[in-house]
C-alpha cells in the first residue's frame, strides 16, 4: 500500500483500547472461521516463514559483510577497474554489484517462497512471468539507484565531514517526490489499469467516495489475475492523480458490498490524509536517517573496517550500504506498529462510513481465506512484521465497535402511524 487518512467518526463512540483492531481482545467467535481454514492459514504460514525471514536475514548478512570488512571495498575497486577505475566508474561500478549481488542471494529465497504460495493456489503467473517481474524491479531499482548515489558522492567529495547537511534535505524531498509520482510511474510497471466500466459497482463506489468528502479522478481495474488469487483495493495519487484502484480478483470474487467496504478502510487512509502524513513522516526519517550515517560514516574505526579512507572514499560505499540496511532493520518493528494503528483506524473508519459491522466481517473473513491468511499469527511475530492486525483481531474489534454502537445509540420513539420495527 501507499503503502498505503474525520466527519465520520462520532463523539459517541469512545476511543477505548477494545475498540480498535490492533488491541481487540484476539478469538473471534470459533465459528467465523474453520479449524480446516486456521490450519490452512497457519500451515503457510510456516511453509513460507523459513523462505521470507531467510531472504531477509541473507540480504542483511551479506550488506553488513560487504560493509564492515574490507571485501567490500575489494569489490568496489575491481568493479570500478573493469571501467577505467575513476572515481565515477566505481561509485556507479560497486553500487551496480551490491544491488546485484543482493539480488542474486534473495532470488533463491524468493523463489522458494513462491513455489510454497503456488502450492497453496496462491500464484497464477508462470515462473517466465515471475521472472520477468524480477528482471523489472532490478532495472528499477537500478535507474532509481544509481543517480541517488551519483550524487551522494558528489556531496562527501565537496565535505567529506558536512556532505550529510544537504544530503539529508535533499533524501526528504526525494521521499515526497517518489510517493506522488508512485502512481504515475512506478505502478504502471508491473500492473496494467483499466478504467472500471460504467455500472453499479462503479457507481456505488464513486457515491460511496463522495458520501465521504474523497474527491477521486476515476476507478481503475488492476489485472492482478495474472499474477495471484489474492484478493485487494486501495485508494492511490494525490489531488487530481486520486484514483480508486481494485483488483479485478477481489471484483470477481467478492460481494458488491464486501467491495465497498474494502475501498471504505481505504477510504479511510485518504480521510485521515494517511499517505501525506506518512510521507512527511518518511521524509523527516529519511533526513534523520542521513543525518546519522554522516555521523556514523566519519567514524574511523568503521572507516578501517571497511577498507575506507574517509566517506568520499568510492570504497565507502558498502559501509554506507550496511549502516543504512542495519538501520532499516532496527528500525522495521516501530513502522509495523505504526501501520498497525493507522489500519486499525481505517477499519473503524470503514465501521463508521458504513455502519454494517456484519458486512465488515463477512468481508474480513473472504480476505483471510481467499489469502489463506494465519488469522491468528504467534504475538511476536506480528509484533516484528506485521502491518496489518490479524483478521481475529479485526473482526472482534468490529463487534465491539457494533456493541459499543449499540449501546450508544439511543432508541427512536415512534412517530403517530409509524410503527418501529
Amino acid at each position: 500500500m501507499n503503502t498505503v487518512p474525520e466527519p465520520a467518526t462520532p463523539d459517541a463512540i469512545p476511543d477505548r483500547p477494545d475498540a480498535t483492531p490492533d488491541r481487540a481482545p484476539a478469538g473471534a467467535p470459533a465459528e467465523d472461521f474453520t479449524p480446516a481454514e486456521r490450519a490452512r492459514g497457519r500451515a503457510l504460514r510456516r511453509a513460507q516463514l523459513p523462505w521470507a525471514l531467510g531472504g531477509r536475514l541473507a540480504g542483511l548478512a551479506l550488506t553488513l559483510l560487504l560493509g564492515l570488512t574490507p571485501a567490500g571495498a575489494a569489490l568496489v575497486t575491481a568493479t570500478g577497474g573493469w571501467f577505467g577505475g575513476s572515481r565515477t566508474a566505481g561509485v556507479t561500478a560497486g553500487a551496480t554489484a551490491l544491488v546485484l549481488l543482493g539480488q542474486a542471494l534473495r532470488l533463491p529465497f524468493a523463489a522458494g517462497a513462491r513455489t510454497v504460495r503456488a502450492r497453496y493456489g496462491l500464484v497464477t503467473q508462470g515462473w517466465a512471468g515471475w521472472a520477468l517481474d524480477a528482471v523489472r524491479g532490478l532495472a528499477l531499482t537500478l535507474v532509481l539507484l544509481l543517480p541517488l548515489a551519483l550524487g551522494l558522492f558528489a556531496l562527501t567529495a565537496w565535505s567529506p565531514q558536512r556532505w550529510w547537511l544537504p544530503a539529508a534535505g535533499a533524501a526528504a524531498l526525494l521521499t515526497a517526490a517518489l510517493s506522488f509520482l508512485h502512481p504515475l510511474l512506478i505502478e504502471p510497471v508491473f500492473n496494467r489499469f483499466t478504467p472500471m466500466p460504467p455500472g453499479e459497482q462503479r457507481t456505488a463506489l464513486l457515491a460511496l467516495a463522495e458520501r465521504d468528502g474523497v474527491r477521486v479522478r476515476d476507478v481503475l481495474v488492476a489485472d492482478a489475475s495474472r499474477r495471484t488469487t489474492a484478493l485487494n483495493a486501495y485508494v492511490s495519487g494525490f489531488g487530481a492523480t486520486r484514483r480508486i484502484v481494485a483488483y479485478d480478483t477481489l471484483l470477481t470474487t467478492a460481494e458488491p458490498r464486501e467491495v465497498e467496504l474494502v475501498v471504505a478502510h481505504e477510504l479511510g487512509h485518504v480521510r485521515h490524509r494517511d499517505v501525506p502524513v506518512g510521507t512527511a513522516l518518511g521524509a523527516v526519517g529519511a533526513a534523520l536517517a542521513v543525518a546519522v550515517l554522516g555521523l556514523l560514516s566519519t567514524w574511523r574505526p568503521l572507516l578501517d573496517a571497511a577498507g575506507a579512507t574517509d566517506p568520499a572514499d568510492p570504497r565507502a560505499l558498502p559501509l554506507l550500504a550496511a549502516l543504512a540496511a542495519l538501520l532499516g532493520a532496527l528500525s522495521g518493528p516501530l513502522q509495523c506498529a505504526v501501520s498497525r494503528r493507522i489500519e486499525a483506524r481505517a477499519d473503524r473508519h470503514a465501521l463508521e462510513l458504513t455502519g454494517d459491522a456484519e458486512q465488515f466481517v463477512a468481508m474480513q473473513r473472504r480476505l483471510a481465506v481467499a489469502n489463506v491468511s494465519d488469522v491468528d499469527p504467534p504475538r511476536v511475530l506480528e509484533l516484528l512484521f506485521a502491518t496489518h492486525p490479524s483478521a481475529t483481531r479485526r473482526i472482534a474489534a468490529a463487534r465491539a465497535w457494533q456493541s459499543v454502537r449499540g449501546r450508544t445509540e439511543p432508541e427512536r420513539s415512534a412517530t403517530p402511524g409509524e410503527s418501529v420495527v
